[in-house]
């Protein structure tokens, strides 16, 4: 178990852990000349004889120093709240309260300090007073017990309920990867670079190799310690002290803040999408786009809050929003966080981590809040897997899937109806009847295609895509083609795409125009003219040279230059017999067996090789077998 302090400053925090433990806390210098913590101590102890050592987290109590407050307070497993008889409730002692609240701390203890300085009315006025702060939060009911650090009154006392307490802590789970926050890093003489901090999840095992900081620098763990104790391995919810090494390993680089991290969960992010709450306590209402501090982890970092459900939040009130922030972090879905003012000086409100790759653009989407209406009501991403999927059209990344729930991949258990498309870029996740759904919009805008342009065979696959209006990214859109396709609801011709029973027809006018051209063409063989050099308008001969070339009755090797479909298949017959006669092909010998010049014999080896007949080598030439085109002359 890991117990943490939280109260008004001088109200006896670090005096009462001394009592409870008979550890010194303020080791610091500073912290015994002014006689006041400063930063986090850590003590350990065992509240009975023979029992598994308990970690106590010491904050300071200081307005000025509750950022250090905030990284402690991250991970305990209970929070002892200390409030001074003499002063009672104070600004720091709601402020306090407020965070532990926000953290999700699941249980509290009160201890009522300095009570040998009071009289017993006064003990029973502060009770009164504690329990009206706790009444409307999770911490109504606490147990409040009155004590003297001085005297050792009701010291026993508490260490017994915080014994009673250590039984109902709950084991976290060390199913994902292994995180810890960094709160210290130091040199150990003999030992080198030691980093503390609590272990949030997963487990690790000396030998292991772990990510460090927003860079992911690989380093390995030499040693542990795990609640002070010289161990094999640590796991979540444990203190953990963590001997690294790796190449070029400096502490100066290494502070709070940083994470250190399983490989597979590395995912640095500047984008949140939270569920955020006003404090009651403030006094006007939160602004869309307002600058604050986020606490997160260990990490303190600036940013931006956009709201997502409206102009403002109202105090006490709680809504979507997205953080955007300045410098990158690392979180997981259910990480709590915690808002200050920009000027880090009140505690504003906080949240929870839904989505720690939020999007960029529809944001405010009514499917994209359907999503985070589905990540605030439940944990288990098996079930909030459907709610997912029916709102997204372009799948969802099973790789971000496993770093934003912190489960890896072999441990889901996915619904049936759930497909795993395999794109070019890695896999996605779909909901087969979304899936399916794509289908039908895509055959009727290229339906819409051949109506529209119908003297064209249809579009290639990039045009289709930017015709569609498709949200879907390219190689999913690939995905989608390639699924039509095998099932023959789509056909290719070359690179266009139609419909089965589409077909490019010339119309009479282009009929009339080919029977010009027609002579011609036969007449020149291999040596074909030029569209300029045929003696009709330039636009007008193009156009319907190229709208032959879709049908497959010409054959475009260079802008402007046509070969008729049976010329091309004889020059592919006379490479192939060159074929035959020596396997690598020389532009003199095709040259001269066509009766060319070398630049148009390049221009038609150049064609062979855009559509697979040949493979160039330097600047010889090697016919691929595997070609229908080769296929079609053996």
């Amino acid at each position: 178990m890991i117990v943490g302090t939280a109260g008004h400053i001088d109200h006896g925090k670090t005096l009462l852990l001394e009592a409870l433990t008979g550890q010194q806390g303020d080791r610091r210098r500073e912290e015994r000349e002014r006689g006041m913590t400063i930063d986090l101590g850590y003590l350990y102890a065992a509240l009975e004889p023979g029992a598994e050592l308990t970690g106590f987290i010491d904050v300071p109590g200081h307005e000025r120093f509750t950022h250090n407050m905030l990284a402690g307070a991250q991970g305990i497993d209970r929070v002892l709240l200390v409030v001074a008889a003499d002063d009672g409730v104070m600004p720091q002692t709601r402020e306090h309260l407020a965070i532990v609240e926000l953290l999700g701390i699941p249980r509290a203890l009160v201890a009522i300090t300095k009570s040998d300085r009071v009289e017993s009315g006064r003990i029973e006025e502060v009770r009164a007073q504690i329990s009206r702060l706790l009444a409307p939060g999770p911490f109504a009911g606490a147990p409040l017990m009155a004590v003297s650090s001085v005297t050792g009154e009701g010291i026993e006392g508490l260490r017994d309920a915080l014994l009673e307490a250590q039984k109902d802590v709950l084991q976290r789970s060390t199913l994902g990867g292994f995180r810890l926050a960094i709160d210290r890093a130091f040199s150990v003489a003999g030992a080198g670079i030691v980093v503390t901090g609590t272990a949030l999840s997963g487990a690790v095992t000396v030998g292991d190799t772990l990510l460090l900081g927003p860079q992911g620098k690989p380093v390995r763990v030499r040693g542990l310690h795990a609640q002070n104790q010289p161990a094999e391995q640590a796991s979540a919810g444990q203190r953990v002290a963590l001997n690294l090494s790796g190449e070029r390993l400096n502490l100066q680089k290494i502070h709070r803040g940083q994470w250190l991290l399983a490989e597979w969960l590395h995912a640095p992010t500047q984008r949140l999408d939270v569920e955020m709450q006003l404090l009651p306590s403030e006094a006007t209402a939160f602004a869309h786009f307002h600058p604050v501090h986020v606490h997160l982890g260990t990490q303190d970092v600036t940013g931006r809050v956009a709201l997502l459900e409206g102009p403002s939040l109202a105090p006490g009130e709680r809504m979507f929003a997205q953080l955007l922030l300045n410098t990158p972090v690392h979180a997981v879905k259910g990480d709590p966080l915690i808002l200050r003012d920009q000027s880090a000086q009140r505690t504003l409100g906080g949240g929870r981590v839904l989505d720690p790759f939020a999007p960029s653009r529809h944001r405010r989407s009514p499917e994209r809040l359907a999503q985070l209406q589905a990540l605030v009501s439940t944990d288990s991403l098996e079930a909030v897997m459907p709610a997912l999927l029916a709102h997204s059209d372009t799948g969802l990344d099973p790789q971000r899937l496993e770093r934003q729930f912190n489960r890896p991949r072999d441990s889901w258990a996915l619904p049936a109806d759930v497909r795993l498309i395999n794109t070019r870029q890695g896999p996605l996740l779909f909901s087969a009847e979304r899936w399916e759904a794509l289908k039908s919009p895509l055959l009727e805008h290229l339906a819409r295609f051949h109506q529209l342009e119908p003297d064209q065979m249809g579009p290639d696959r990039d045009r289709l895509r930017r015709f569609t209006g498709t949200t879907l990214d390219r190689p999913t859109f690939i995905s989608l083609l390639d699924e039509l396709l095998a099932s023959g609801a789509l056909v290719s011709s070359g690179p266009w795409l139609h419909l089965p029973d589409h077909q490019v027809r010339l119309s009479v006018e282009d009929k009339a125009l080919w029977q010009q051209l027609q002579p011609t063409f036969e007449q020149a063989g291999f040596n074909p003219p030029w569209v300029r050099d045929l003696g009709h308008d330039e636009a007008a001969v193009r156009l319907l040279l190229r709208k032959m070339a879709r049908l497959g009755l010409l054959h475009q090797v260079v802008r402007d230059l046509f070969y008729t479909d049976a010329v091309l298949r004889q020059l592919a017959a006379m490479l192939m017999q060159l074929a035959g006669e020596n396997p690598v092909i020389e532009v003199a010998a095709f040259r001269d067996a066509v009766g060319l010049g070398r630049k148009r014999s390049v221009q038609i080896l150049e064609y062979f090789d855009r559509i697979g007949l040949t493979r160039r080598i330097g600047d010889r030439r090697q016919i691929r077998l595997d070609s229908a085109l080769a296929q079609a002359n053996e």
